[in-house]
């Protein structure tokens, strides 16, 4: 996976959204399923910035 340049920037990106997710006080996988949830219901090219980590309030994952 990450021996590619394609492979490299996905995995940079990746590790660059958990890690904002910690220094926002946003838990890593509450947030990707909050995402990976919402992304369906919305209209394909439509502005997502507002699912961004530092935009979200505090999300704890279920019992957390």
């Amino acid at each position: 996976f990450a021996d590619t340049q394609s492979g490299a920037n996905a995995s940079a990106v990746w590790f660059s959204i958990m890690l904002t997710c910690r220094a926002n006080g946003v838990e890593p996988y509450a947030y990707l399923r909050h995402v990976l949830t919402e992304l369906p219901q919305r209209e394909e090219g439509c502005d997502v910035s507002d699912l961004l980590p530092y935009n979200k309030a505090p999300i704890q994952s279920p019992g957390g």
